[in-house]
């Protein structure tokens, strides 16, 4: 059994402790403690019954840890015992996994800390790795995690769009360390649209696969960032392509269109194109005009005013930017781009030195210096004086 297939039985195994009596954020200790033992032992000797095992060990776990704390000691005259391994109740248990997780009192970071530990079996060096903080940060951070659901209760769980916007946050961390984020939570999600019959679920993971799809070409071999203009589409994964397109398709079909199923929509149409050239931006400007309706943020507006210089114009784009507030990340940037647009390079150039200077990544500055240098050069050829 591969990692990946013993972190799946994670929640399964919790649930079963929870609804034994234990308290979550033991409970969650144990069953980390068993994961770690397994991963030890089972390469040489595998159990027959790898969900049976884990159980076990985790429920022995959390009565070694409820003997070692004097305030449990009432419970554990209550809960003491052994009880049969038997098997978790499966979808609901672990869908009640993932809305404990996204608690609403709990910060986005802590849910997806939570999330990662509970629902997906990574241990916390692996969350701190990727998240790239000390160990001793992120053991921290799930601390408190497990110390708020436990005191708020296991009766105000989160709900699924709260549980679909941790998962996106998760995905957008993409890869560091030695997990790869946006993977895991592709895994998650299509566990969560086996559980929740709903369009929206089903458009978060078409939207993950989609642009997941276009990973391969989204970076040069230095890290340097590639833009979607300059992308070699052969590289683009299809099979992943097809797939999100095909599970949007369903969705759509369903009438209930939301915020994730907009914006697999306008990936999906930028997938559809062979060539940069070749893109759908009509049809783009319609879809982020639909996306504007769930999400009407200055991000939306923002990537809304770059489709429309291209489906209408450089100026056309320039009046759409003038709705994004001041201040709004990329703004700079992509004023920079509208502007060469428009073929004001002097101004292009100079504003993307400014976004170079405001970029948050070196990644980012990296880019926008030599979007700098592009135009100044193309200036240079014009008038060579």
């Amino acid at each position: 059994m591969g990692e990946a297939d013993l972190r799946a039985l994670v929640p399964r195994v919790l649930s079963v402790l929870v609804r034994r009596g234990a308290d979550f954020a033991t409970a969650e200790d144990a069953v980390q403690e068993a994961l770690i033992r397994a991963l030890s032992r089972w390469d040489t000797d595998p159990p027959h019954d790898p969900e049976g095992w884990l159980v076990t060990v985790a429920w022995r776990a959390f009565l070694d840890l409820a003997r070692s704390e004097s305030t449990r000691r009432d419970r554990e005259v209550r809960i003491g015992g052994e009880p049969p391994t038997g098997s978790a109740s499966g979808v609901d248990d672990t869908l009640h996994l993932y809305f404990l997780c996204a608690h609403p009192e709990l910060s986005p970071s802590s849910a997806v800390a939570l999330t990662l530990r509970a629902v997906g079996g990574l241990t916390t060096r692996q969350i701190a790795e990727a998240y790239l903080v000390p160990e001793a940060t992120m053991a921290q951070r799930i601390s408190r995690a497990k110390r708020t659901v436990a005191r708020s209760g296991l009766d105000r769980p989160g709900d699924v769009q709260t549980v679909m916007r941790v998962l996106y946050l998760v995905f957008n961390e993409g890869y560091s360390g030695q997990v790869d984020l946006a993977a895991e939570a592709i895994r998650l999600t299509r566990q969560l649209a086996g559980f929740v019959d709903a369009p929206e679920v089903d458009g978060l993971l078409a939207l993950m696969l989609l642009h997941h799809a276009r990973r391969p070409s989204r970076t040069r071999p230095d890290g340097g960032i590639v833009p979607l203009a300059e992308q070699d589409r052969t590289r683009w994964e299809t099979e992943l392509v097809a797939e999100g397109v095909a599970i949007l398709q369903r969705a759509l079909v369903r009438d209930r269109l939301g915020e994730y199923q907009a914006q697999a929509a306008i990936a999906a149409l930028h997938a559809d194109a062979p060539r940069f050239a070749d893109t759908d931006w009509v049809q783009i400007v319609e879809w982020y005009d639909e996306l504007l309706g769930f999400a009407d943020t200055a991000i939306t507006r923002l990537n809304r005013a770059v489709a429309v210089g291209h489906a209408d114009g450089g100026p056309a784009g320039l009046a759409a930017l003038a709705e994004v507030p001041e201040g709004t990340p990329r703004r700079t940037a992509v004023a920079a781009h509208l502007h060469e647009r428009c073929g004001d390079l002097e101004l292009a150039a100079r504003l993307y030195a400014v976004a170079a200077s405001e970029a948050t990544s070196l990644a980012e500055r990296d880019h926008q210096t030599r979007q700098a240098a592009r135009v100044n050069q193309m200036l240079a050829e014009i008038d060579p004086s």
